[in-house]
């Protein structure tokens, strides 16, 4: 059962991310943006099956849970805290193959996207994941990069600006034609 240590606001007013004394996962990363997603994580579904509870995302010993708006923090942080609890380390789950790059982009022959996606695990993943968040590239449409934010980032007021722009000032570095957009 894991300890919470500590319980951090994050940049969106909506997330807010529980740290954890041993880790959850080693290393995987799970991002549910829906209860139908969380059906087979049982963490993603006890914490879905609480009222206002929008978006789950975790990896290691960080949970980042995102409401709707509508909820009392202080309310609701009680009543995330017991499954958090109770939950089994998945120590031996398998990465989802999805989540950082659709099969669309892991397939494809396109060095930029290889770039793309190496210099987001390098300079940008990090600093989203300590945020409570992550971003996941969806395509490269002609010079139109798809991405999609996930955990505290994807309703998060400064991802669909500051974040995107900084972003995209990178991608410019790789191929200066490249736009992009958030999903």
């Amino acid at each position: 059962m894991p300890k919470i240590k500590e319980i951090e606001r994050t940049p969106n007013p909506d997330a807010m991310r529980f740290v954890l004394g041993e880790p959850l996962t080693n290393g995987v990363t799970r991002s549910f943006e829906n209860s139908v997603d969380a059906e087979s994580d049982e963490l993603a579904k006890a914490l879905f099956s609480i009222d206002h509870v929008i978006n789950v995302y975790y990896v290691d010993k960080y949970i980042t849970v995102t409401q709707d708006g509508k909820a009392v923090w202080s309310e609701l942080l009680r009543k995330l805290a017991p499954p958090i609890r109770e939950a089994s380390p998945q120590l031996d789950a398998a990465e989802d193959d999805e989540v950082h790059a659709s099969k669309e982009v892991q397939e494809s022959d396109d060095p930029r996207l290889q770039q793309i996606n190496q210099m987001l695990d390098e300079q940008v993943r990090p600093y989203l994941l300590a945020d409570g968040g992550g971003l996941k590239i969806i395509g490269l449409d002609g010079n139109r990069l798809k991405v999609h934010y996930q955990g505290a980032c994807g309703t998060c007021p400064t991802a669909s600006t500051g974040t995107l722009y900084a972003i995209e000032s990178m991608v410019k570095r790789i191929d200066p034609e490249i736009q992009v957009i958030s999903v």
